[in-house]
């Protein structure tokens, strides 16, 4: 039988460190995932006893201080209000901390951002989630830089640029670099009607350079990539299953990864077989639900999925604390199958380029192709004409002079 974890916590925070085990084991966190948050309570608990200060007098100022003294000794993953999130609850609970948590003044203005977002524009959950991820790049980087306390202290038009530039370091794409620059005029925005910088730099960020029906779509993958992808998920174990019904949802439905990190348990209708997409632009579409998708959803759901009360995503996290699946973790799970099936490592979205590349290579018009991918504008479909080179050949005229 293996021994219970027992944390090394001294200072302070001794007295809580066993209660906040028990704690985070009863939110069904694994023995391997209880070390990270009891080792920053740990360092927490050391710096506030070389520092003299009480969980009473714990504020922003004190968490900033911290993290700073967590920088200089050279450690890596600066915690952030997240990190701290679940000590800092528990403490609360346990009467040891006022019930206002600790923000940092960042934090505040994020917080305040969201709302912005979400009750004076009206955004969608996950352009809200896009937009605040941005925000905060774009902020911590500038707080590094300035030591301001938001990171949005003496902003400039070069600043802005500056941190495009190196967005664009990333390798992202031109659509990608476009949003980005959405996301950041409206940061901006909220930042002037808050009167932190002046009307004129939201104007200031540079367009980015690109024309619709400009580029070429990537290779696609085959039918035989994609069956190398299912065939490398282990259905013998829980990842495994829930990573299969994540690819046979992509692969046959086309789903974008947002819409299956998006997809609730109410949205199947299994008596109809069909399932509710919840799409861009609050658009919900109905699609039919093929028989395997199906049966991997049903492998995944009743013999996968952790039975957590308030959770209705379909896809969760593997670990505790359980939630719902994010885009980047519905993209890392078809990477990883990549990997095992000894493939190039694609994004998701390249399985919805394979399904209309399939679908036209089978004889399906423009259209067709159109609703199964739910496009609103067919000139958005009409970029996959350009991959049926044997029908491109029949129509293309020779160039002047020259011999077809």
């Amino acid at each position: 039988m293996p021994k219970p974890y027992k944390p090394h916590v001294g200072g302070p925070l001794a007295d809580y460190a066993d209660g906040f085990v028990s704690e985070l084991s009863r939110l069904r966190y694994a023995e391997a995932a209880l070390h990270n948050p009891v080792r920053v309570m740990a360092r927490l608990s050391r710096w506030l006893e070389s520092e003299g200060i009480t969980l009473g007098e714990l504020g922003p100022t004190e968490v900033e201080r911290f993290r700073s003294w967590w920088r200089s000794a050279g450690w890596r993953r600066v915690p952030t209000g997240r990190a701290l999130g679940p000590l800092f609850r528990y403490l609360q609970a346990r009467g040891a901390m006022s019930p206002a948590s600790p923000m940092t003044p960042q934090e505040e203005m994020l917080a305040s951002y969201h709302f912005y977002l979400v009750g004076e524009r009206g955004l969608a959950r996950r352009t809200v989630e896009r937009y605040e991820g941005t925000a905060q790049r774009f902020l911590r980087a500038r707080t590094a830089v300035t030591a301001g306390p938001t990171g949005a202290e003496a902003l400039t038009g070069e600043d802005v640029t500056a941190f495009l530039l190196s967005e664009k370091a990333r390798g992202l794409a031109v659509g990608s670099l476009k949003g980005r620059v959405a996301e950041l005029r409206s940061l901006l925005r909220f930042l002037h009607i808050n009167g932190v910088v002046p009307a004129g730099l939201a104007g200031s960020v540079p367009p980015v350079a690109g024309w619709r029906g400009g580029r070429l779509p990537g290779p696609a993958l085959s039918t035989v990539d994609i069956a190398a992808l299912l065939a490398s998920c282990d259905r013998s174990q829980v990842t495994g299953r829930r990573d299969f019904a994540v690819i046979s949802v992509l692969a046959r439905l086309g789903l974008r990864a947002a819409e299956v990190a998006g997809l609730a348990l109410e949205d199947i209708d299994w008596r109809a077989g069909e399932v509710v997409v919840r799409g861009k632009g609050r658009r919900d579409d109905h699609l039919p639900l093929p028989g395997d998708v199906g049966e991997a959803l049903v492998g995944y759901i009743t013999e996968g999925r952790p039975r957590i009360e308030g959770h209705r995503a379909v896809f969760l996290t593997r670990y505790a604390p359980f939630g719902p699946m994010s885009t980047t973790a519905v993209t890392n799970v078809v990477q990883r199958a990549c990997l095992r099936a000894g493939l190039a490592p694609v994004r998701a979205h390249a399985l919805r380029h394979a399904l209309a590349t399939e679908l036209l290579r089978r004889g399906s018009s423009l259209v067709q192709i159109s609703q199964v991918l739910r496009h609103r504008d067919l000139a958005t479909t009409a970029v996959y004409a350009k991959v049926d080179y044997a029908s491109l050949r029949q129509v293309a005229r020779p160039w002047p002079g020259s011999e077809r």
